[in-house]
């Protein structure tokens, strides 16, 4: 008979027991169900609604079972339904009746919610762990190209020269958003919810406080309904999910670009790339493109629980049974990608030359022709048109603006003199762009050195 089944006088339909169980996919959350017992059986005994030796029998039988599940010994049964009741059911058996105990003053709608905010809890920190490690390779890699100069793109048509590092330092930024958003979330999620009951609290008088104590968390919710219908916590984590692999797509896409023969920028390590089972000379990068494709899949995780939620009354619904999929894989798809990405970046090859090449190309130095105009007292507006001019004429005779002799610069305007040359190579154009956040080496050094800094700060 089913633990809850003294109203009923029929057992389960075979398809419906299959349909409704959870156990196959909520066992991941052994550890937490386990965790989460343990310091309910312990405030329990400490208020007497057990006994001290009932209290420590129960805890001694789960720490027995959670050996035995770690040693692969324990097989769960889809008849339990979910990890809640499977452990109950093996509590019983080894421990007896005290087994049947623990769940006095407990719902699995208040259970299944420290579960999951324990679970959430402990990998948002991962997440982040392994996020800072990236921000490392990042930062490394753009100290090594303080003087890599290339092109810098908007609407993917060449605009202006910048540096390797500035363009990977804008990666570190959106990383380190990335990172508060998950610390952020993790506020949100390190609240206990564990006396909630099923919607209405208990009439036994709990001590909420030291649960959350010997598990860790900051506080305890102030709601019993919202305790166990709440699910803010996992939506807000997906979003913080999404958005970085949302960054992670980006990225992912300038390697797939730089990585053509079109640019060949940068060269993926072998082991970071895949051939073809036609074409012998295919070196794919494969790795990048998928990382970009399992965006796809984070995002719909999101508007699966959006989804879910949107229509819910309170407190707790069956329906809620759907967000343990979606977070779990969320979670392993964030990690492997995190796992993924930063050995991929350690590992590529930079080619200098080209990206120098490409930076000399598409009249990246416009601006600064007309910045020099500028400078000189000509209005932006009107040194705009006649650099528009210059470059019209370049483009209509297969020339750059560095081939143009003086006595042409002067036809479009008698401002221009011989400084005009200095003022548009190449390394003038990103030097002489040294305000706080710009490509120039200084600029770029400083924000380098704080990311160290707080790079430093957020390790554990």
């Amino acid at each position: 008979m089913k633990l809850w089944g003294g109203r009923f006088q029929k057992e389960t339909d075979r398809l419906v027991e299959d349909f409704h169980s959870s156990i196959s996919f909520d066992q991941r959350l052994y550890k937490q169900d386990i965790r989460g017992s343990i310091a309910h059986a312990r405030m329990l005994g400490k208020i007497g609604v057990l006994t001290q030796e009932e209290a420590d029998t129960i805890i001694a039988g789960l720490q027995d079972i959670l050996k035995d599940i770690e040693a692969g010994q324990v097989e769960f049964e889809i008849g339990a339904e979910d990890i809640h009741m499977n452990i109950e059911k093996l509590l019983t058996a080894r421990v007896g009746e005290v087994g049947k105990k623990l769940h006095t003053a407990r719902s699995r709608n208040d259970q299944v919610a420290l579960d999951t905010r324990l679970f959430v809890k402990e990998e948002i920190q991962e997440i982040c762990q392994l996020i800072l490690k990236l921000q490392e390779v990042i930062l490394n890699l753009s100290e090594a190209h303080l003087e890599t100069v290339m092109p810098g793109y908007t609407h993917l048509q060449k605009a202006q020269p910048i540096t390797f590092a500035h363009h990977l330092m804008a990666y570190f930024q959106m990383l380190q958003r990335d990172y508060e958003r998950f610390q952020d979330c993790l506020k949100r999620a390190d609240v206990m919810p564990l006396g909630s009951g099923a919607l209405a609290g208990t009439t036994f008088p709990l001590d909420r406080q030291m649960v959350a104590e010997e598990l860790g968390f900051a506080k305890i919710t102030l709601n019993s309904l919202d305790g166990v219908s709440d699910r803010d916590y996992i939506i807000e984590l997906a979003s913080a999910a999404s958005i970085l692999m949302m960054h992670f797509s980006r990225l992912c896409e300038e390697i797939i670009l730089w990585s053509s023969d079109e640019f060949r920028f940068i060269d993926l390590d072998d082991a970071y790339s895949t051939g073809s089972s036609i074409m012998p000379q295919k070196k794919n990068p494969d790795v990048a493109e998928l990382i970009r494709g399992k965006t796809g899949r984070v995002y719909g995780h999101l508007m699966g629980l959006l989804t879910m939620m949107k229509s819910l009354p309170l407190a707790y619904n069956k329906d809620m049974q759907e967000d343990k999929e979606a977070l779990f894989d969320t979670v392993d798809t964030v990690k492997k990608c995190l796992m993924t990405i930063t050995p991929m970046l350690q590992t590529m090859k930079v080619n200098k030359e080209r990206m120098a090449a490409g930076a000399k190309g598409g009249f990246t130095n416009a601006t600064d022709v007309a910045d020099y105009l500028a400078k000189k007292g000509v209005p932006f507006r009107e040194a705009h048109a006649i650099v528009g001019r210059l470059v019209l004429k370049c483009v209509q005779e297969g020339r750059v603006l560095e081939d143009l002799t003086l006595e042409e610069y002067k036809y479009f305007s008698p401002v221009f003199a011989e400084d005009i040359y200095t003022a548009i190579s190449i390394q003038e154009c990103v030097s002489k762009r040294n305000v706080p956040g710009g490509p120039a080496k200084e600029a770029v050094l400083a924000s380098i050195d704080a990311g160290k800094k707080w790079l430093e700060k957020n390790k554990q």
